[in-house]
């Protein structure tokens, strides 16, 4: 009998769509603003309207087959999205660089990339190679090539500056200058100026982002998720949250919608508790969805110090008393780690089209949304 119902934000109670859109901005920005490698090929602005944002997200994410591709091998962190595509047309950019300055150019990929390394890309980029043109449809026959999964792809990013570049490296992990640089301006579109600082210390490096924040899209109406969970806690059950949002993210639009107070507070796990608990046990990392992590964390409350979380016996022995609701291949993976059981929602990037991969890998529910959720257990 479930006692313990865990869910997911993105894909189950809000859309993802404005996280997409922020993650290809991100991209985009890194590669066009004169901040970073200033390309010439696209022309970057700070406070785009809404048809460049489409324009954009098009592109980047080729039309979403790219999107689809790294949610399917189990990526479910838009921070790592963003560090997988930006990095890619890096490793071009130096592979395109190479015949001009040898070990030079590819030499800065043994080492940390910051600002100061993007700067001499710019400058190179400028002088030798003005007409390089992304290729954002390449990233996925690319890693496709092998059969990295979940963490693994970051690292496979390594695989692809050896075989395109002949350098060895193993620069390219969560742990990485340029994984911080790639989350922390990601935070800025998303955040927008008037909240950005608060999450990573400092203020936008370009002015003019107004954010997503105050823009979210839920999934179903609000007065019909908060009825929902209502009831839900009438019942006895108890309430949490798994999310790859870090804490401001879940808080303010959630809180807005008057969804958030139905929940236990002991039990609302974000990306900055994940952040935190990679930070305090860095051989763990990386600690994101599909790792277990942020639903044990859950189950257990926040009260309970990391160590027991990060140690904690799995699969548990009670998982039928344990219910995750999420919408992605990280999210089941996650439960099966744990021992617990899944519901699958049919709202998340793929829509009724995920319904075969859910029902192929045996998901215990499949509903078409959260609502669904009380028909499983009366």
């Amino acid at each position: 009998m479930i006692k313990t119902i865990l869910f997911d934000v993105d894909g189950v109670m809000l859309s993802e769509e404005r996280y997409f859109d922020a993650s290809a901005l991100t991209v985009w920005e890194m590669l066009y603003s004169p901040q970073y490698l200033g390309l010439k090929a696209d022309t970057f602005t700070p406070a785009p309207v809404e048809s460049e944002i489409r324009r954009v997200r098009e592109q980047v994410f080729a039309k979403d087959d790219v999107l689809n591709f790294i949610k399917a091998r189990g990526i479910n962190s838009n921070w790592d999205m963003v560090f997988l595509t930006f990095s890619y047309q890096l490793i071009r950019l130096v592979e395109v660089l190479k015949p001009q300055l040898g070990t030079e150019a590819t030499s800065l990929l043994s080492g940390q990339i910051d600002r100061a390394e993007l700067t001499k890309l710019r400058e190179w980029g400028a002088t030798y190679a003005p007409d390089f043109a992304v290729d954002y449809a390449a990233f996925t026959p690319d890693f496709a090539k092998g059969p990295a999964q979940k963490a693994e792809m970051l690292l496979y990013l390594n695989q692809v500056a050896k075989e395109r570049c002949g350098v060895e490296t193993e620069m390219f992990s969560r742990n990485s200058d340029l994984w911080q640089l790639c989350q922390k301006t990601f935070q800025e579109w998303y955040l927008g100026d008037e909240r950005v600082a608060a999450s990573i210390g400092r203020e936008t490096m370009q002015p003019g982002k107004k954010g997503f924040l105050t823009d979210e899209i839920p999934i179903v109406p609000p007065a019909e998720m908060i009825e929902l969970f209502r009831t839900l806690k009438e019942k006895g059950y108890i309430l949490g949250i798994g999310t790859g949002r870090p804490t401001i993210e879940t808080y303010v639009p959630l809180t807005e919608m008057k969804v958030l107070e139905w929940f236990d507070p002991n039990r609302v796990v974000t990306a900055s508790h994940v952040l935190e608990a990679e930070e305090e046990y860095p051989a763990h990392a990386p600690m994101s969805k599909p790792h277990p992590f942020s639903y044990v964390k859950g189950l257990l409350g926040l009260s309970v110090p990391n160590s027991e979380v990060v140690n904690f016996s799995l699969p548990i022995t009670n998982g039928d008393e344990v219910l995750v609701v999420g919408d992605s291949p990280a999210d089941f993976l996650a439960a099966r780690s744990i021992g617990c059981k899944f519901a699958a929602t049919l709202t998340g990037l793929s829509g009724q089209e995920a319904r075969a991969k859910f029902e192929e890998v045996k998901a215990d529910y499949i509903l078409d949304d959260v609502r669904d959720i009380l028909s499983i257990l009366e």
